[in-house]
């Protein structure tokens, strides 16, 4: 066993002048070459102690031998780690073995973060090229190279020279060493200053948090003043924001038939990068993408160091999107509710603008989770439109049947507040010896209601064609009515049998539980004719209110729903005050001119606020047709 205090090489000895170096690499004159070359000559003299003892311990095979290579090993790994440069012991093909303290605080990141790796993943991808070429070169020929390259710190880009070397140690394969001599910053600062500038001080803190919730607060703001533009228009300016914010680029996939579509690309404003957002925006997410697996699994990616520069794909020529984006980290998260998954929103940043964070990760999750929201409500909200314009159709007829000698006109408003499908209907339809009509409202609003009031239509039509006694087709649907379960919703109607005797039209009105219409007269007479009876679907036996009419060239049968008299204006008074006034002045006028010219006059009483749908229908008699 060598003389290790004899040679200079003992364990306390180096200790101390580790420490110096470590010491003199702080002062503001320091040599940093210098005191570069004086480490990796401490590194090589505790290499060749190791390679010394290893052979002293097989001559000897003694347990005191054994022990001096255990202390030679631990002594070596103490020097590596302290030395004050940054070092990286790697293999052949460039992966990390090693990194010592140094090398981790320059990056910016935890002990035993850079193990692993691949070193060109660590480094400006435009230079990835070069050093694997370096790193073969040494490997092959043994001499050192130097190349100078953008290392990729949490700060940014830091702008330093890499020194090469081969590493040999006698009973092990041969390793390389990758030194970072001190140099200035591309941007002409130092790297102390770089390396200040990642500190988590604490007003950093409070600036990085503030600027994080203005993301989250304009995201939001953003999404809400969004109902009224499309899904396609949503998801651009989302990707705006964050590639403005966030990232350099920003890209938006969605699922349509279950495969992911590229939908928008946001980056720098620039011709070039105008071209390189076109080229990705026409290349959807292909399998094994950092989107595809996202919207998978329906977890997020975050690639601190993007070591995979087909995360993205690639471009027709087979250059990785990465490369041509000059992406250095990588983030993608899912676009869902929590329940479904819409896409991906993935976040590339380039080397100078630093490396994305699990911070920066939680806050485009976040981001990509209201938007998810935003684009379910949504669907569910274009779902019950369609839904309730289905329903409005089955409850509403696109066109209303003809009845000989009189003039039939009808309108529908529908609330301006609340997209939820309302319960009126009307309805014409023949009858044994005359023509029938049908008007009605039910108890509530949405797909229940709807359900009710189409039975309750559908039954009055299908009874009506066998009976034209309008008292008994209204005591038929309320059986009906009973024998369904609609949640406990009741339906009021008017249903009336007109028909043609002596060239006057007859009029049998019955009415369950629904407002009675008003009869206008061609002299600007109108007076409210009265309802009763019990709505359908409450008592199994009720008696609906019946009386009769007779109308004569001219005059007007005028029928509505609770909607029309329970219209406010601004001042909180109700319609049905103004209502027999308003038709008394439009007496004379055809059925569609009344019709037209009330609804007018419901609209601005109620300066265009309805908080309720209204029906309105208008029967005018005029001659009777031939025999």
């Amino acid at each position: 066993m060598p003389d290790r205090e004899a040679s200079g090489g003992g364990l306390a000895s180096l200790r101390s002048r580790a420490a110096e170096l470590r010491q003199a690499a702080r002062l503001p004159q320091a040599e940093h070459q210098l005191l570069l070359d004086a480490a990796l000559a401490e590194l090589d003299g505790a290499i060749a102690a190791l390679a010394e003892s290893a052979g002293s311990a097989e001559g000897s095979g003694n347990d005191r031998g054994l022990s001096g290579l255990h202390s030679d090993r631990r002594l070596l790994h103490a020097v590596f780690t302290a030395t004050p440069m940054p070092l990286y012991l790697v293999d052949h093909d460039g992966t990390v073995l090693r990194a010592n303290s140094a090398a981790c605080e320059v990056l910016g990141v935890g002990p035993g973060y850079a193990t692993g790796k691949s070193l060109t993943t660590l480094i400006e991808p435009p230079a990835r090229a070069a050093l694997r070429s370096h790193l073969a070169a040494v490997a092959r020929t043994g001499e050192p190279a130097r190349m100078t390259c953008g290392l990729l710190t949490t700060a940014g880009a830091l702008r330093r020279e890499l020194v090469i070397g081969p590493v040999t140690v006698r009973g092990d394969s041969d390793r390389l060493m990758v030194a970072l001599a001190p140099g200035a910053v591309a941007n002409g600062s130092s790297a102390e200053t770089v390396q200040a500038a990642g500190d988590a001080t604490e007003d950093g803190v409070l600036t990085i948090t503030t600027r994080r919730f203005d993301l989250l607060a304009r995201a939001a703001r953003l999404l809400l003043e969004g109902a009224t533009v499309s899904e396609s228009v949503l998801l651009q300016r989302c990707a705006r924001l964050l590639s403005d914010g966030l990232a350099t680029w920003a890209v938006a996939d969605v699922s349509r038939r279950d495969q992911l579509r590229r939908q928008y690309v946001a980056g720098p404003d620039d011709p070039e990068s105008s071209g390189l957002a076109h080229a990705l925006g026409a290349a959807d997410p292909v399998p094994g993408s950092a989107a595809d697996l996202v919207h998978d699994s329906g977890h997020p990616i975050l690639l601190t160091h993007a070591a995979d520069e087909t995360a993205l794909g690639s471009a027709p020529d087979g250059t990785p999107f990465l490369t041509l984006l000059g992406a250095a980290s990588l983030v993608c998260v899912p676009v869902t509710d929590g329940s479904h998954r819409y896409g991906a929103l993935t976040l590339v940043r380039r080397a100078s603008e630093g490396q994305f964070s699990i911070a920066d990760a939680a806050l485009a999750e976040e981001v990509a989770g209201l938007l998810g929201l935003a684009i379910s409500g949504r669907r569910m909200l274009r779902q019950r439109t369609e839904t309730a314009n289905a329903l409005r159709a089955t409850l509403l007829p696109p066109v209303l049947k003809p009845i000989p000698g009189v003039e039939v006109a009808s309108a529908h408003l529908t609330p301006t507040r609340g997209r939820e499908v309302g319960g009126d209907f009307y309805d014409v339809y023949p009858t044994p010896g005359g023509w029938g009509v049908a008007i009605g409202d039910v108890c509530g609003k949405g797909e229940d209601a709807a359900a009710a009031t189409a039975a309750a239509r559908h039954a009055i039509r299908v009874l009506a064609h066998s009976t034209a006694d309008p008292a008994q087709v209204l005591r038929g649907a309320n059986e009906i009515m009973l024998a369904e379960e609609f949640g406990g919703r009741f339906v009021t109607a008017s249903a009336a049998h007109l028909s043609w005797q002596d060239g006057t039209l007859r009029v049998v009105l019955a009415t369950a539980g629904h407002p009675g219409p008003v009869l206008v007269r061609p002299d600007g007479s109108a007076r409210l004719v009265p309802g009763g009876g019990v709505p359908l679907g409450i008592f199994p036996d009720p008696e609906p209110a019946t009386l009769q009419l007779e109308l004569s060239d001219g005059d007007v049968l005028f029928c509505f729903t609770d909607g029309l008299t329970d219209a406010r204006s601004p001042q909180a008074a109700y319609f049905e005050d103004s209502l027999a006034d308003s038709l008394a002045q439009l007496a004379g006028r055809h059925a569609a001119e009344i019709v037209s010219d009330l609804r007018k006059v419901v609209l601005d009483f109620s300066d265009g606020v309805l908080l309720d749908d209204l029906t309105i229908l208008a029967l005018r008699a005029g001659t009777p047709p031939a025999s």
